[in-house]
């Protein structure tokens, strides 16, 4: 155990290990891996009995505290536009059976919340919403035992409601009351009792989300409109590119700026801070103006890239799956067995795809204090435990002198340079004392220095018998890491410019079953003998992390655009040969539930330039599911594909909050379809070069999809499965199944509607 923990979490550890159950992450297991992210910095999985995330902190009072002042719901998950928090409130009050307003609801501090992590992976309601439900209602019980005891009747001659426990005679006694004497300070049972999902007030109901009001109102929403008094503005000065040196710099002209408190340099790490903000900015381009940079490293570009992967060292990890039993994983160095066995190939498929950036319309941005010993950070980091442990490392500071507060920032699903902006606020607020300091990133900076999405390249071979079942499979995939998060300060891009810098970790690959370049490259579909070998690139030639669906996008494409392959080279309907092959009957259900509400038939007509596609995927096949059936035009004289309907059936579990739930799909749908059509990173001999708008295309509002309708099938019940990414791979593998209907040729380099590209020929 590490002696600068902080105190609520030494004691929290020292009566779990009393009670005999802490446990290590690692014999606990890999499949925690990304859930539970943040646990490679050290933290524990203490009960891996325990459902959702109470497996990371199984003590009812880091999740519900009630003392005289009222209830407080704590969560560790954090709010990144999805309506998360809405909807873990949602969770809160009807397994407490309290109104949303009667009680506080706290997210992401690591002063008052439970360590969950990251908020990433579509884990949030799936694990985080498991643990408030279940602590909820032990909260809950321990409540009705109490107070029967002390109105001298039986708990099942007691009722709930609005935070009010009442008797059949007419007394009744507030939460509040009732907890008076009672030891919230216990660790969770395994199993809780039943909950009446027809009961429920709040869950599967469109509650108003909590997180809008200020956004459309203008009001103080987001960590970039943070003020405190005597806050100074800063802004960074970046190399051209990561390997870039600093051989010269003047700061004598922008230290006598007006406004400006400090340049702050440190090796390659520079700054200035100021008093007003248009101040700083004007001194960030004056000391541009007089820095000199040495150039150490030549860069690969948009067409040598993915030669450029495929020649690079790298790790592989083969996952086979055959008749005999589960998946299995193993990593190998083995020349031979990198290639795989030879096959009989039926019909084979590659793909490319570019680097992407997350392109939050916000740039990074931080507030940082260091006063009393004591530095506190208001970030939109996606984990505030992890991001706390690396500045700690950093600075030398005990960690339980660090505090790291979430606050809401452009949304953002993904590794973006939320961390690496709070790293700076902390640096310069460290070397500053008992001043607010606020770092804003410009454009240029968020999308030329955040991680990038990784570029990648695919490669699957199958072989049916002569009625066209599938009988082998081997897909061969090529990447560098989606996952980058922090794991030592070195993992914060800052503390690499230092003089002194820190080296981040080796990236090393989320394990199956949930994956990480390879997450979904395992086919759900009845196939005798898969393989899959992931070819883990670990000689990066630019940094590159997590992005809303990691390696899904790219392998679901592949394998929805071979099983269309095949059932076309069979004479086959692509959905009925699908089916075919599925035996999961909540997949074969929405499968059948969107081409049902599409009206699917490949045999009615459509107006020129029209084409249909179809795909499928469960989301790391243990998540959500979705099926997409689409509608596209493209018009080859005006260069364009347009989206004209998308429906989308999907299964997510017991629906929380069904207006979040639709919200999430189409913004996947949206997001997903402007990475395929458009979206890539310009990259050249001197790194990055699309750092704006223009260079770097995304979608606009008139190349929006006209229509699109979710169909939702809700499992009362069931347990929560995540949802926030679910559409992405399935609308990629549609829309280019749809161009290859209507050009006669598929399209297998991502983006697909880049001016040069083939479909407008």
């Amino acid at each position: 155990m590490n002696s600068t923990e902080a105190p609520v979490n030494k004691s929290r550890r020292a009566f779990l290990a009393g009670s005999g159950i802490m446990v290590s992450f690692a014999v606990f297991g890999a499949w925690r891996a990304f859930a539970g992210e943040a646990n490679t910095l050290g933290a524990t999985v203490l009960a891996p009995d325990l459902p959702g995330d109470l497996k990371l902190d199984p003590v009812l009072d880091s999740w519900i505290k009630i003392d005289a002042q009222g209830v407080t719901v704590c969560s560790g998950k954090v709010e990144l536009g999805t309506g998360i928090r809405t909807a873990l409130w949602q969770i809160a009050a009807d397994q407490l059976a309290m109104p949303l307003e009667k009680f506080k609801f706290v997210t992401a501090d690591t002063a008052l919340t439970p360590d969950e992590g990251y908020t990433a992976g579509s884990h949030s309601i799936a694990d985080g919403g498991t643990a408030i439900y279940h602590a909820a209602i032990q909260v809950r019980e321990l409540l009705l035992e109490a107070a029967a005891a002390k109105l001298g009747v039986a708990t099942k001659d007691l009722m709930l409601r609005d935070g009010v426990i009442r008797s059949a005679d007419g007394r009744q006694m507030t939460y509040e009351e009732a907890a008076q004497g009672v030891n919230l300070h216990q660790r969770a049972k395994p199993v809780s009792p039943t909950s009446d999902p027809t009961s429920y007030r709040y869950i599967g109901h469109s509650i108003p989300r909590v997180d809008i009001l200020a956004k459309v109102m203008g009001g103080a929403a987001y960590v970039q409109d943070l003020r405190l008094e005597g806050m100074l503005h800063a802004r960074v000065i970046r190399p051209p590119n990561a390997d870039a040196q600093l051989e010269e710099i003047d700061t004598r002209t922008v230290e006598g700026m007006p406004g400006v408190v400090k340049v702050v340099r440190d090796g390659n790490f520079l700054a200035v801070l100021a008093e007003r903000e248009w101040e700083a900015i004007k001194a960030m381009r004056a000391l541009r103006e007089h820095t000199k940079w040495r150039m150490t490293r030549t860069y690969p570009t948009n067409d040598s890239i993915h030669a450029t992967l495929k020649a690079l060292p790298a790790r592989v990890y083969v996952t086979t799956r055959d008749n005999s039993g589960p998946v299995k994983q193993i990593q190998t160095t083995d020349s031979a067995a990198q290639q795989g066995a030879p096959l009989a190939s039926t019909r084979s498929l590659g793909m490319t795809k570019q680097y992407v950036i997350h392109g939050s319309i916000g740039p990074s941005c931080a507030v940082a204090v260091y006063r009393d010993d004591m530095l506190t950070v208001w970030t939109h980091s996606q984990g505030v435990f992890p991001l706390r442990a690396g500045i700690a490392e950093l600075l030398g500071l005990p960690k339980e002198k660090v505090r790291c507060i979430h606050t809401e920032g452009a949304g953002c699903y993904g590794h973006n340079g939320a961390d690496d902006a709070a790293c700076d606020a902390a640096i310069l607020a460290y070397r500053t004392p008992n001043r607010p300091v606020r770092v804003q990133w410009m454009r240029d900076q968020e999308a030329g220095w955040e991680p990038l999405g990784p570029a990648m390249l695919t490669e699957i071979n199958a072989t049916t018998d002569a009625q066209g079942q599938l009988q082998s499979w081997h897909h061969a995939l090529w990447s560098t890491a989606h996952n980058s998060r922090i794991v030592n300060a070195g993992r914060l891009m800052p503390a690499t410019l230092l003089a002194k810098p820190i080296e981040p970790n080796p990236p090393a690959p989320i394990p199956q079953p949930e994956g990480d370049a390879d997450r979904n490259a395992m086919p759900l579909y009845r196939i005798p003998s898969v393989r899959v070998d992931m070819h883990f690139i670990t000689d990066m030639p630019f940094r590159t992390s997590a992005m809303r669906s990691l390696g899904a996008h790219i392998n679901v494409t592949t394998i929805e655009g071979l099983m269309d392959d095949l059932a076309e080279q069979f004479g086959k309907d692509p959905v009925a040969y699908r089916l075919q092959h599925l035996d999961d009957p909540r997949a074969r259900d929405v499968i059948q539930r969107a081409v049902s509400r599409f009206d699917w038939s490949l045999a009615r007509p459509l107006p020129a330039g029209h084409g249909i596609g179809f795909a499928f995927s469960q989301y790391k096949n243990l998540m959500g599911y979705c099926a997409i059936a689409m509608e596209i035009k493209l018009d080859k004289a005006a260069r364009s594909v347009q989206i004209i309907r998308v429906v989308a059936a999907v299964d997510c579990g017991q629906i929380v909050n069904p207006d979040g739930l639709k919200n999430q799909i189409e913004g996947g749908i949206v997001q997903s379809s402007s990475w395929t059509l458009y979206e890539q990173v310009m990259i050249g001999e001197a790194g990055v070069q699309s750092v704006d708008w223009s260079s770097y295309p995304i979608t606009r509002f008139p190349q929006a999809p006209q229509t699109i309708e979710v169909e939702m099938i809700d499992r009362p019940g069931a347990p929560f499965l995540g949802a926030a990414e679910i559409a992405q791979a399935p609308t990629a593998a549609a829309l280019i199944n749809a161009l290859k209907r209507i050009t006669g040729r598929r399209p297998v380099h991502l983006p697909v509607a880049r001016p040069d590209s083939p479909i407008f020929a």
